[in-house]
């Protein structure tokens, strides 16, 4: 199992009650795999990581979308964070 977390407008489209969910491992699964997966959950999951300057963290560290993903890892995905 690997956990996911949504973060920001990704939490607010999405909708969700929590902020993450688990799901079971893919095979050979990357960031990008994990987001194309959860692209086919709703609507909302289309409109909240169908963006491409989508942000994603593995295990709290910032990595490309490319990333290997194992069992037991925490992927959050997030919109670009700009300051002030």
């Amino acid at each position: 199992m690997i956990n996911v977390l949504y973060f920001a407008k990704t939490r607010e489209i999405i909708g969700k009650m929590s902020d993450s969910v688990s799901l079971e491992l893919l095979d050979s699964a990357t960031a990008e795999s994990v987001r194309t997966h959860l692209l086919t959950k709703s609507k909302a999951h289309e409109r909240a990581l169908g963006t491409e300057n989508l942000l994603v963290a593995v295990n709290q560290t910032m990595v490309p979308m490319s990333t290997e993903i194992v069992q037991g890892d925490e992927v959050a995905f997030f919109p670009p964070v700009t300051g002030g």
